[in-house]
């Protein structure tokens, strides 16, 4: 049995996906981007403040399932060009206190609309 999370607060999906499903105890949240919820616009002026609107989509998602940062299991980072790990990992960092999540960050060819930051995490419903 699977339950579909939908939440205005952030951007609604841009292909046949949910953003997130609950399925038993875990979430699992789409891949979100830098795109703003209420204005439908991508953010893309640097790495940093699209990697801000990344978390702040996924913790959107989260809080409509019941659940926070605190809950995330697994994370997996999307990143157009390595060289932006460095500043992607320092934001991603600031959004946990410890115990954090297991993750794996690869480079990918190409990313949806062109951006240069995808994270997709799995959470444990509290």
């Amino acid at each position: 049995m699977k339950t579909v999370v939908n939440t205005t607060d952030a951007p609604p999906p841009i292909g046949p996906y949910s953003q997130a499903i609950i399925a038993g105890n875990l979430i699992f949240v789409s891949g979100q981007i830098a795109l703003h919820p209420f204005t439908n616009e991508l953010v893309t002026d640097n790495i940093t403040s699209a990697t801000h609107l990344v978390m702040e989509n996924i913790g959107a998602i989260l809080t409509a399932a019941g659940a926070d940062f605190d809950d995330i299991v697994k994370t997996t980072i999307f990143l157009k060009n390595m060289a932006d790990f460095a500043e992607v990992n320092e934001v991603y960092g600031t959004y946990f206190t410890d115990k954090f999540p297991a993750r794996e960050t690869v480079q990918a060819a190409a990313l949806p609309k062109g951006v240069s930051v995808e994270i997709s995490v799995i959470a444990a419903k509290p």
